[in-house]
């Protein structure tokens, strides 16, 4: 009886349609995906990126929920780190991987390829309608602007990483405003010196 579930659940599988993003998060997972997200809407003119940073531009509303969440999260400029750790952790991202889990192809926790999950993914390198860097990620993209801020992106570690990511940038910021008003007043550390001679 078990054996007959399984099958039944895998023919299911087989039947239903995956998009590009699926796709992407098949072949690697929440950073494929918000890649995916970048290169697309980059080549689309509809986010613009430069060196470090990135800015949704135009009118349109893309359909996808991905795309549009990332079009959110910069109306103005933001670095692209900080965007795309976030639309790897957005619920959008999240829903993609629910799905898949409960098509069998990814494991429900950890979100690694099943049997059927790699069956699929080999249906869709053979699929000549996906953009290459779906399944190649940013590697497959000429040399420019796009293939570096992509390829650049540094992940985010959790947890404690995250905080000490936060104080550090906070420490930047007050550095930079009491350097300002500051300047040539010494800020009250010494460093070593010379003062003697015994």
């Amino acid at each position: 009886m078990r054996m007959v579930f399984r099958r039944s659940a895998a023919v299911v599988d087989e039947t239903q349609a995956l998009d590009a993003y699926d796709v992407a998060f098949l072949a690697g997972g929440a950073k494929r995906v918000a890649d995916c997200a970048v290169i697309a809407l980059s080549e689309r003119g509809l986010l613009r990126l430069r060196s470090s940073r990135m800015r949704a531009v135009g009118d349109e509303i893309p359909r996808h929920p991905v795309e549009r969440a990332m079009i959110a999260s910069c109306p103005r400029s933001r670095s692209v780190d900080d965007v795309h750790a976030a639309l790897q952790r957005s619920p959008e991202v999240e829903e993609i991987g629910h799905r898949l889990a409960e098509q069998g192809l990814v494991t429900g926790s950890r979100r690694r390829l099943t049997r059927a999950g790699r069956r699929r993914l080999q249906a869709a390198e053979r699929d000549a309608n996906l953009p290459a860097y779906v399944l190649g990620g940013p590697a497959v993209l000429p040399e420019g602007p796009v293939r570096r801020s992509v390829a650049n992106t540094q992940p985010i570690p959790s947890g404690l990483g995250r905080a000490l990511i936060r104080m550090g940038k906070a420490l930047d910021r007050d550095s930079d405003s009491t350097s300002d008003s500051d300047s040539g007043s010494g800020g009250g550390f010494s460093c070593g010196g010379g003062g003697g001679g015994d």
